[in-house]
């Protein structure tokens, strides 16, 4: 008997804990959401009551500002920029590492993961001088190419392990028949790999999409601002009015969250199926 009531206690605490991250997270989400149709009085009046009555112009106003789609359009169009560039330099990083022999191939993986110790804070001001340098302040590519870089290290830790379960069987067949490495690269490596590929996309573009310190930095026109600056520009501007900047926050919100919907299938099972064959 003491081993079925183990089980079932240990299913109520993963259970309980569960509950609790989830409410962790839900919770201020369901706060944020809720309390963009309230009014500030009704805010101050009762925190965390529900709205009486339902105040739809935080919404409506916050979506009929050309500034809320400008930050949209340019968030994102950096952070697909972004991702091609870090999904394609890290998958031909990681391709080398992981199918090639050469000296110092080990010591070269090491300084790539050590790129995660690397905080954007400490390369900041350097940064800074080389964009300004190349004449991309204030320039999409001028903030996409830094979080490319910093985005790079985990992206190669991701894919390395998965190439490397690639069977060598195949990669011998494709030169039997003439492929030579970037062609095995392009027509079957790439292929195989698509839930490594798509989970590395996904955490490219919530990066950047949740970037706030690079585009502090590289970006100063207003017209170029992505949408964490507008936010908190817009958070500013209506410090009093608590219920339209929660408002705001959540339509900044729901392109990452529907993204994160859309691809939370693949995103899982690019991350298990590293786990496993890595």
């Amino acid at each position: 008997m003491a081993e079925p009531i183990r089980r079932v206690a240990g299913t109520f605490l993963r259970g309980a804990v569960l509950l609790a991250v989830a409410a962790v997270v839900v919770i201020p989400i369901g706060y944020a959401v809720l309390g963009g149709f309230r009014d500030a009085p009704q805010l101050a009046a009762d925190p965390v009551g529900l709205p009486d009555p339902w105040v739809w112009t935080n919404y409506t106003e916050s979506l009929a500002s050309p500034s809320f789609w400008t930050q949209l359009r340019n968030s994102a169009l950096v952070a697909g920029i972004s991702t091609v560039i870090v999904v394609l330099f890290a998958a031909l990083a990681a391709f080398v590492l992981a199918r090639r022999q050469f000296p110092g191939r080990e010591l070269a993986y090491t300084v790539f993961t050590l790129g995660l110790l690397f905080p954007a804070t400490v390369a900041i001001l350097p940064l800074l001088i080389l964009v300004r340098d190349l004449g991309l302040l204030d320039n999409p590519l001028g903030l996409a190419l830094p979080e490319a870089a910093f985005g790079l290290p985990l992206t190669i830790i991701i894919l390395r392990p998965f190439f490397k379960s690639i069977p060598k069987e195949l990669e011998d067949a494709a030169a039997i028949d003439g492929c030579g490495s970037l062609g095995f690269f392009v027509r079957i490596l790439l292929p195989l790999s698509r839930p490594a590929l798509v989970t590395v996309a996904v955490l490219a573009i919530v990066a950047s999409w949740n970037q706030f310190l690079l585009p502090l930095v590289m970006l100063s026109d207003p017209d170029n601002w992505t949408l964490p600056l507008g936010v908190t520009n817009f958070s500013t501007q209506y410090t009093t009015d608590t219920a339209r900047i929660l408002a705001y926050t959540t339509l900044a919100l729901i392109p990452a969250l529907a993204f994160y919907v859309v691809a939370e299938r693949q995103l899982v099972g690019g991350l298990t199926a590293g786990s496993v064959k890595g």
